[in-house]
């Protein structure tokens, strides 16, 4: 087991595991530095380390979360467990509380005032068509005005001058409930951008939960995550960041923001949201810039895969037992879910299809499947749809379903149809025999591959 405990552990663990690239050459934040990152990321290389990221002296990580083996290394885990392991840390009753520190390292570094300098942070501008450089691989920190609880979160931020940013929220999550309900006191709502952090932290920030995520990140850990209050705002920050943002937004004030390279595939629109007026930023002595590139690996494997695998496995199982296993296809934007059942009955695949589109509101297309149809593979859950589906009886249509309001097919508030597909077999209507099976076979003992 690794002793993962903040960024900097991290990455001497993919140093360590061969799965980090060290990028030694200067890169220009424009555009360069995400298109080398993506390619390393997806020729399989691992995560990337930036050491020269424009004119900036601080070096830019990213990547740390893209795949199902970089997120076993930062679970502690095999990649076939994540699930398993996600599943017990965001049940509610294995919660760990963080715990209050007196001392952060982001503390070392503090500038306020007119010293606010958001330009002096090396934010690329990631894709061809962003409309300028965004924060986006911060986690945002927040607490409930109500009830005091901390709630984290991920939120797009557009940086538009040395002290002011777009931020970006969907109108379903906690830190805009936190908004609004301010808002109509005529309040403001105090805010932390936390940049380069455990992945554990960052794992946990993506998940839909009704208590503090810190606690998730506690449960993975096996440990309270330690926290410190905040230098201009009042609100517990993770001690071990790189890098802290603090600031506020004013209510009944919105700039547009965007277009951003976005999970969907899309560069999506201009959107009407508030702004973050920055009153510090701190840091750790030689810190590191954590992004993510939006609209890639890591961006759809944090955000829609990672948490929401365990909560539909549980949504999916609570309807029958025989659910062997769910997948959310990174390819699929995080709005399909295929799921691995042994049917008892000819009804089931509807019932647990219907479960599963509940689960969680991103989630447009289900499709259940047999124990032989392998949902970690695309090409076999085409060939249950083409040899199982019959499009007259087997599909079924949810409409006016809440989703994403950034779905592209959904209107402004993202309500459009969703679909559950039952591409079980069914041999009471045609009983089709055995399916053609080759087992794999270890080539070595054949034949000279190279390998």
């Amino acid at each position: 087991m690794e002793n993962i405990f903040d960024l900097r552990s991290y990455i001497e663990v993919l140093r360590k595991k061969g799965k980090l690239v060290e990028v030694e050459k200067p890169v220009a934040l424009k555009h360069e530095l995400a298109q080398v990152a993506a390619a390393i990321i997806r020729q399989g290389y691992g995560a990337a380390f930036f050491s020269q990221p424009g004119e900036s002296n601080i070096p830019v990580f990213t990547g740390g979360v893209a795949t199902p083996e970089l997120a076993s290394l930062a679970l502690n885990c095999e990649p076939k467990q994540i699930t398993e392991v996600l599943g017990r840390a965001i049940d509610p009753a294995n919660g760990i509380a963080p715990k209050p520190s007196e001392t952060a390292g982001w503390k070392k570094n503090v500038f306020t005032g007119k010293d606010v300098d958001l330009y002096s942070l090396p934010i690329p501008i990631h894709a061809t068509h962003d409309g300028g450089p965004f924060i986006t691989g911060a986690v945002t920190v927040t607490k409930d005005p109500v009830s005091g609880r901390g709630n984290l979160s991920y939120n797009r931020m557009q940086v538009f001058d040395k002290d002011k940013m777009g931020f970006n929220m969907n109108i379903w999550r906690h830190t805009m409930q936190f908004y609004t309900g301010q808002e109509a006191l005529g309040k403001p709502l105090q805010v932390a951008a936390a940049i380069g952090l455990d992945p554990a932290i960052t794992i946990a920030a993506g998940a839909r939960y009704d208590d503090d995520e810190l606690r998730i990140a506690g449960a993975i850990r096996g440990k309270s995550i330690p926290v410190t209050k905040g230098v201009t705002v009042d609100i517990n920050i993770p001690s071990d960041a790189e890098i802290v943002i603090e600031g506020y937004l004013e209510p009944n004030e919105r700039h547009p923001e965007g277009p951003l390279a976005e999970f969907h595939g899309y560069y999506g629109e201009l959107w009407e949201m508030p702004v973050f007026h920055v009153t510090a930023i701190c840091y750790r002595d030689n810190p590191i810039f954590q992004t993510m590139i939006p609209g890639f690996y890591e961006h759809i494997y944090i955000g829609n895969v990672l948490p929401r695998e365990p909560l539909l496995t549980r949504f999916a199982r609570h309807v029958s037992q025989q659910v062997l296993d769910v997948h959310i296809p990174p390819y699929g934007c995080g709005f399909s879910a295929y799921v691995q059942l042994e049917k008892g009955n000819p009804g089931e695949p509807k019932n647990v299809a219907l479960a599963t589109l509940t689960a969680h509101v991103n989630v447009k297309t289900v499709i259940v499947v047999d124990p032989d149809v392998d949902i970690y593979d695309p090409a076999d859950i085409l060939w249950a749809i083409n040899t199982r589906v019959d499009w007259t009886r087997d599909i079924f249509l949810v409409p006016g379903a809440m989703g994403h309001e950034m779905d592209p097919t959904g209107d402004a508030q993202g309500i459009h149809a969703k679909v559950g597909i039952d591409a079980t077999y069914k041999p009471e209507r045609r009983a089709y025999g055995e399916r053609v099976r080759y087992p794999n076979i270890d080539l070595s003992q054949y034949i000279k591959t190279g390998r």
